[in-house]
């Protein structure tokens, strides 16, 4: 490509809109442009990017045996109701009218469109399994979009799924995904970690995430440093700490005034935060349909978990208790809160780091004051319900015995799910089995975010001058640059053939024959990221040599032609 034919528009200013470095970037190298909010148009360059890792995401599909469609991005109201996701689903899902008053959305996923399209074309056990995908643009009405490509409302994305007969096969397709999206990702040269995850909305019995590493990144992964475990820090267990110590403390109350928090508290009495135990008041409906009240308890310096919480019996459907409801069962204004003595009864619900504590601190349920020397069994009774309800910290034990947790922070670019029959039976897609009985196929599902990786790799990737690309995913591998071209035809010349030479060894080349000043051009070169740059000049030629430099070195080179060629062609 010459760059002189080519709509290349860049920016030195960065934009006042930008939070994150990845849409500061992307909008000064004239990737991006917004139409609306978390809307954007998808420049020349932008364009080039994203079709450099759609392809790497189509050959690896197609390489593990993925079938291509293509499915409409406007689907009917009747089809979401069959699943219940019309309401379930929530305001992402934004809806639209056609001329005729008929229902419709505009596609955040595609679930229901393709077990329709499976109920209507798949008759036999014989025609299992079979994994369909497309790479087609999506829409979720965020909230709050931002992040540019990161959070937008319309995307990119592929998603796939699969029908299979039995459990073996779907184990053995969501292997095949996951060991595909390994692929995937390592072909675009990203570091990325594979974590169990939550299956949220989408449902199924068993998920993980893949992530872009990031210090960025809006999740936070626990990972081994003994072995591969990792999860995302929602999902991940925090073992059991051990066997509880004996009382060793005399039970008093302790006179806190002013000290509502855990960290006042402990500094107050002059103890470690972990001698103190968080008291969280929420309110879950019983089984006669009255709401109960629910005391769950963590140590001072953990946080509950609220997705594993949700998790135990009784409680998917919890919310805060207000000050009134906390008021009536413990007798206590918020930040004095304890399970010793309540008002009426309640139910206890203990981290099990809480359960192992002994001679702890908690609130009194008395305005200005704790107790401390508390211990299980002696003080109170042993806690109603043990769980693990905190979210995993750094330095707690692998849960797979190898190591300690280290925290990271991830960009979630891929999912896979094991949807099981989750929609086939909502929707009545059936199949014929071997014994010729209607039964629902089990399904698969994973996704990744085509122009969320766009993004996220920036993130992983650049440094003060701009992007640093993988070449994989660089708009083009080496820019040729050409220093005075009018001055000097033989200058203009030698770059046009060194151009043409890279074409023809298959090395994706752009030349910068827009005459631009060299700073302004190195500038140019190193803010959109191509990850080699080749300086033909007259002083160069004159020594029969050419200026080399990595987007990622410190230091250029000179190199004939011929030792650049072969660079080029052993990469």
């Amino acid at each position: 490509m010459r760059l002189s034919r080519f709509h290349l528009r860049t920016s030195k200013e960065t934009p006042a809109d930008a939070e994150i470095v990845s849409h500061k970037l992307m909008l000064k190298a004239g990737m991006l442009r917004k139409l609306a909010a978390g809307i954007y148009t998808w420049s020349p360059l932008g364009l080039r990017v994203l079709r450099k890792v759609e392809r790497v995401v189509r050959e690896e599909m197609d390489r593990a045996g993925a079938i291509e469609l293509l499915m409409p991005t406007i689907q009917p109201k009747e089809l979401w109701e069959e699943t219940g996701r019309w309401q379930k689903f929530g305001p992402q899902l934004l809806k639209v009218k056609d001329r005729k008053e008929a229902d419709y959305c505009y596609a955040p996923t595609a679930e229901e469109v393709i077990t329709d399209f499976a109920r209507q074309e798949l008759a036999s056990y014989k025609q299992l399994p079979v994994n369909f995908y497309q790479i087609q643009t999506k829409f979720r009405d965020e909230i709050r979009p931002r992040f540019g490509a990161m959070r937008a409302r319309e995307f990119l994305m592929k998603d796939a799924y699969s029908f299979h007969a039995d459990e073996a096969s779907l184990d053995a397709e969501y292997r095949n995904m996951y060991d595909t999206y390994a692929r995937i990702f390592t072909r675009l040269g990203l570091k990325f970690r594979a974590v169990f995850a939550d299956t949220g909305a989408i449902g199924g019995s068993a998920s993980h995430e893949f992530h872009v590493l990031a210090d960025s990144g809006e999740d936070a992964i626990a990972f081994s440093d003994g072995s591969d475990y990792a999860a995302n820090v929602e999902l991940a267990e925090a073992v059991s700490p051990g066997a509880r110590a004996p009382a060793m403390e005399p039970l008093r109350k302790v006179d806190t005034p002013t000290q509502k928090t855990c960290e006042d508290v402990a500094a107050l009495l002059g103890l470690p935060l972990q001698r103190t135990v968080k008291s969280v008041a929420l309110m879950r409906a019983a089984t006669d349909g009255q709401p109960a009240f629910v005391l769950a308890l963590v140590r001072g310096d953990h946080s509950v978990n609220e997705i594993k919480l949700s998790k135990l019996d009784g409680m998917s459907d919890y919310r805060l208790a207000n000050e009134q409801e906390i008021v009536d069962h413990l007798g206590s204004e918020p930040g004095f809160l304890g399970p010793i003595a309540p008002k009426r009864p309640i139910t206890v619900i203990a981290d099990r780091s809480v359960a192992a504590m002994a001679d702890f601190v908690v609130g009194a349920n008395e305005s200005g004051f704790h107790i401390a020397g508390v211990n299980w069994g002696r003080d109170l009774p042993e806690p109603a319900v043990v769980a693990d309800i905190r979210n995993a910290i750094a330095g707690d034990a692998s849960p797979d015995g190898k190591g300690v947790l280290g925290i990271a922070r991830g960009i979630e670019v891929g999912h896979v799910f094991a949807l099981g029959d989750k929609y086939s039976e909502a929707m009545d897609c059936t199949v014929l089995d071997a014994a010729g009985k209607a039964v629902h196929p089990l399904m698969g599902c994973y996704g990744i975010g085509v122009s969320r990786i766009v993004a996220a790799a920036i993130e992983q990737n650049h440094d003060d001058a701009g992007i640093l690309w993988p070449e994989a995913m660089a708009p083009w591998q080496v820019a040729v640059c050409v220093i005075n071209p009018k001055n000097d035809p033989a200058v203009a010349d030698a770059a046009d053939a060194l151009y043409r030479e890279l074409l023809a060894a298959g090395v994706d080349a752009a030349l910068d024959d827009r005459g631009l000043r060299a700073g302004a051009m190195f500038a140019d070169i190193e803010l959109i990221g191509i990850p080699h740059r080749v300086v033909v000049s007259e002083r160069g030629l004159a020594a029969g040599m050419f200026e080399y430099r990595a987007r990622s070195g410190s230091e250029s080179e000179q190199l004939t032609r011929e030792a650049l060629l072969e660079r080029f062609r052993a990469a």
